[in-house]
């Protein structure tokens, strides 16, 4: 069995670099509301040529899972895509990307916001919420990613209101108002507070009546409600993918137990101090703390043995050294 390691979002290599590389660039309201859609455009273009960065740049290091940053478009729910001036070069940018990722194998994902809450009693939330994941679901055609959990489209199904059942049923009718690229790509994950939604719960109450795959997320199981041992959460949430697409699941370590106790408890740490525990099945892992790429590399060094590594087609023993190099320096910044 093989499971695979990437990082979210942001690169802190890249944006050291100057000119800094990065896909979030963004803006506040006011400057929105000045400057418009052609500055919308010129930070869009800027994002998307920087993905293609990070996508080579991974390819480079060995890593081959990524989550592409729900940033890129500055205000999206405001305007679409086709709106802005630049969207030739934004098309043929996101194309790149797509090619770059699939020629490299490299597996890309998005976790658009907490605000996108199917579950929600006000219809103007969820027609918001439907909005965004459909836009979500563009911008993943346009790169040419696979129609599937393959290129995730990952959220957490949203509030309780007091009533998780009345919640599940309201987030499974919604589910069916979503564009069909973007059912084909949805995936719900677990939560990291007791009130609101289990592995289990997501097993019974939503995979069993829409299909949707969970990713499971291991520090969430340990913050989030306790229905379930961790052996058995894992293997829900990895019996719910289609044959065929690897489960990806989500690690992070308590920066209340690691690295700071005035932490809230659900707080992501900045380093890895625990390994994931796959339970003996082949998945990709996001991991998720602060340290990003640098993480990456540092938590290969302390719990992946080099051998396994050097088994898999994308591995090389240049990685390996740069992992060692990076895993001393960051044993510093603790």
């Amino acid at each position: 069995m093989t499971t695979r390691f990437g990082y979210a979002c942001l690169n802190s290599t890249l944006q050291a670099q100057k000119p800094r590389v990065t896909s979030n660039r963004g803006m506040i309201r006011r400057t929105f509301d000045a400057k418009g859609l052609p500055y919308v455009s010129e930070l869009s273009v800027q994002n998307t040529a920087d993905l293609v960065k990070h996508i080579q740049w991974n390819h480079e290091h060995g890593i081959q899972v990524f989550r592409v940053t729900s940033c890129m478009f500055p205000w999206h729910s405001e305007y679409s895509l086709t709106d802005l001036p630049d969207y030739d070069q934004i098309v043929i940018n996101l194309q790149e990307a797509g090619r770059l990722a699939q020629l490299h194998g490299q597996r890309l994902s998005t976790h658009p916001g907490q605000f996108n809450v199917l579950t929600s009693q006000s219809e103007r939330v969820v027609l918001n919420a439907l909005d965004e994941l459909d836009k979500h679901g563009q911008v993943f055609d346009l790169m040419g990613l696979p129609s599937s959990p393959a290129a995730k489209i990952n959220i957490h199904i949203g509030g309780a209101y007091g009533d998780r059942a009345s919640a599940m049923d309201r987030w499974c009718k919604n589910y069916e108002r979503l564009s069909d690229s973007t059912k084909a790509r949805l995936t719900v994950e677990n939560d990291d507070k007791p009130a609101l939604y289990s592995t289990k719960m997501l097993y019974d109450n939503i995979v069993s009546r829409t299909g949707t795959p969970i990713v499971f997320d291991s520090h969430h199981f340990t913050c989030g409600p306790q229905d379930s041992t961790y052996e058995e959460a894992f293997q829900m949430a990895v019996s719910s993918w289609p044959r065929g697409v690897r489960p990806q699941c989500h690690h992070s370590n308590s920066r209340k137990n690691y690295e700071d106790p005035t932490a809230r408890v659900n707080a992501h740490s900045d380093w890895y101090y625990e390994p994931f525990n796959d339970c003996g099945n082949s998945v990709d892992v996001v991991l998720e703390c602060k340290k990003k790429e640098l993480a990456v590399f540092k938590y290969l060094h302390d719990f992946v043995k080099p051998e396994t590594l050097e088994s898999q087609p994308h591995w090389s023993r240049e990685f390996w050294k740069d992992s060692s190099s990076v895993a001393t320096t960051a044993g510093v910044c603790r």
